[in-house]
């Protein structure tokens, strides 16, 4: 197959007027950086926040004219808002602010994340625009402040623990960057295409998946901007065919940049797990988590203390590596739940590498039993935050 560059396309994207029949899209500088792999184009078209149904067709008109080139097999295109990135008729036609769930914190512009500004999205109005995914009975993020901490490996043990549970389960995994569902569900291939713009998600252990890994190759390195990332994740939670669910897992990136503010303004996420190690450095960054949820009214369902302990092989003596007990002690600090300790163990590092995850792996052992233990207050939690549980909800403030 012959390689396509980044300058065919944009040449064959040329051919697209701009909102308004004005000029190109390309040359009016609406089109973000154009990733290629695979023979897959990814890119986004940025347009007015408001005019996004209306400009539909010209999402579709750039990726019917990406996908006639000879060695492109599939493009993945979606509009993105941006209120300063268009110029000309398209800009002029939009002096209004960005509806309800559109706030300053999710737009990116050059490159340049707005994360800092979480603290002006309105965040109640956006609970009311988000539009849910059809079947899918609940969306759950697992999240943590930094990277290094477990978040994956708990996120599939938890999704597959939920399994356990008699739960009908996907989980997608929305690391952009490092995604590793793949290797830690030990899944290979391609996702097939379905009619229309529908993806057929993977499956193993009985759990639907979803991941940019799947797309693109391990070694290839994703340097996308913050448009492009929203775009990812939105196609790949909204145009993936995940049937009945009751629960979707999404494995969120570490920290609290665009991908996470993506997924928390424009998902309906019935609420987060928040993943920290019991050191006073990861519940620093853990609050800032916290803190991220409870600004666009995310309901936190309760932190795990993950590597809470190391138990020796060899001897069996307990060893508290990074402390211990600090995420309770922060769940108690903030009331949130604390959802429980996962020890540090050769178990869960080995068998996570090996794409059999402790919980399919070795169901009776004393890890999947924490694990099934900690999805079944997950779940719990998210009865009392859907009004079905006795237990009342806490109440969650940052000063």
């Amino acid at each position: 197959m012959t390689d396509v560059s980044k300058e065919q396309v944009l040449e064959r994207l040329r051919t697209v007027r701009g909102p308004d029949m004005d000029g190109n899209i390309v040359d009016l500088g609406l089109v973000s950086d154009v990733f290629i792999s695979d023979g897959k184009a990814y890119f986004s078209i940025t347009v007015p926040a408001e005019r996004a149904r209306e400009l539909d067709p010209l999402r579709a008109a750039a990726e019917r004219v990406v996908k006639d080139i000879p060695g492109i097999k599939a493009a993945m295109v979606a509009l993105t808002a941006d209120k300063r990135a268009a110029t000309g008729p398209a800009a002029a036609r939009s002096p209004a602010p960005p509806p309800p769930g559109r706030g300053e914190a999710a737009h990116s512009h050059a490159g340049h994340s707005h994360a800092g500004h979480a603290h002006a999205a309105p965040a109640q109005p956006q609970q009311r625009t988000k539009s849910g995914i059809p079947g899918v009975g609940a969306i759950i993020a697992v999240a943590s402040g930094k990277g290094g901490v477990g978040k994956s490996t708990t996120s599939v043990n938890l999704a597959l623990a939920l399994k356990a549970n008699g739960l009908r389960v996907g989980i997608l995994d929305a690391d952009i960057y490092g995604p590793s569902m793949p290797r830690l569900l030990k899944i290979t291939g391609r996702p097939q295409q379905l009619e229309g713009r529908m993806i057929k998600p993977m499956e193993n252990y009985g759990i639907k998946v979803m991941s940019m890994g799947f797309l693109v190759d391990e070694e290839v390195a994703m340097i996308w901007r913050g448009p492009m990332i929203q775009s990812a994740l939105m196609q790949m939670l909204r145009e993936v065919a995940w049937g009945d669910l009751d629960v979707l897992v999404v494995d969120m990136p570490p920290g609290t940049g665009d991908a996470q503010l993506t997924m928390a303004q424009q998902v309906p996420l019935a609420g987060a797990v928040i993943v920290s190690t019991p050191q006073d450095l990861a519940l620093i960054d853990a609050r800032k988590g916290l803190n991220m949820f409870s600004k666009v009214e995310v309901p936190v369902l309760g932190i795990v203390e993950n590597m809470s302990y190391f138990i020796a092989p060899d001897t069996g003596n307990r060893y508290d590596i990074f402390g211990h007990g600090g995420a309770r002690k922060e769940a108690e600090r903030i009331g949130v739940p604390f959802l429980g300790e996962v020890p540090l163990t050769m178990d869960i590092r080995e068998t996570s590498d090996a794409g059999t995850p402790v919980v399919v792996s070795n169901p009776e052992g004393a890890a999947a039993k924490t694990y099934r233990a900690i999805a079944t207050r997950v779940w719990q939690e998210l009865e009392v935050v859907r009004g079905k549980g006795t237990r009342e909800a806490p109440a969650i403030v940052f000063e």
